[in-house]
């Protein structure tokens, strides 16, 4: 009796992780509405590669991408954009790693349990394909280098289930590179 207890326990879903991630992004939402905080984003312009750190922090994110790309144009007047990727591409590294690390300890499990519970089934056999299976990190790579927010790119490298080691690595190079383009492009158009 104790035994089919624990197995019916260990299937209950208290879907933990995807309330946090839904309560997360609406106070993601709120707060870019304060305007004392937006204010605040803004003046770590000032602040030299510590602004740049934070704004890479803010580039990987779909809420706060926008205020981290005009944080690093605003260094970008003032510092060297090589300098800029590396220092804000450890700090999108942090932004990448927390979205990562949110996936990996079971936001996945809870998408996947409500995936199933209406019909998904039919569409799981897709994953197992060798060829679906390499294209997810590739796809999150591309998706991760380029200026849009990374949310989808690490989901993507997530369920490959890429280690912990390879996808700092990777996250780093991706987005210092990204970084480093955007703010390359917009100080190549302001001497124009």
């Amino acid at each position: 009796m104790k035994k089919h207890r624990r197995i019916k326990a260990q299937k209950k879903h208290t879907y933990t992780n995807l309330t946090f991630a839904v309560a997360g992004i609406v106070f993601a939402i709120l707060l870019s509405r304060y305007e004392p905080f937006q204010t605040f984003l803004f003046s770590l312009g000032d602040l030299g590669y510590v602004g740049a750190f934070i704004a890479g922090i803010l580039f990987v994110s779909t809420f706060t991408a926008a205020t981290g790309i005009l944080i690093l144009l605003v260094l970008a007047e003032k510092l060297v954009p090589l300098e800029i990727g590396l220092v804000a591409g450890l700090g999108a590294v942090v932004g990448d790693l927390t979205i990562f690390r949110f996936i990996k300890n079971g936001l996945l499990d809870e998408v996947e349990d409500i995936y199933h519970r209406f019909g998904g089934r039919k569409l799981s056999h897709i994953f197992h394909v060798k060829a679906f299976r390499w294209t997810l990190p590739v796809l999150g790579a591309l998706i991760i280098a380029s200026p849009l927010p990374d949310e989808l790119g690490v989901g993507l490298m997530g369920i490959s289930k890429i280690n912990t080691l390879r996808f700092i690595i990777l996250s780093f190079i991706l987005n210092s590179i990204g970084i480093f383009l955007v703010v390359s492009a917009s100080t190549m158009m302001l001497s124009f």
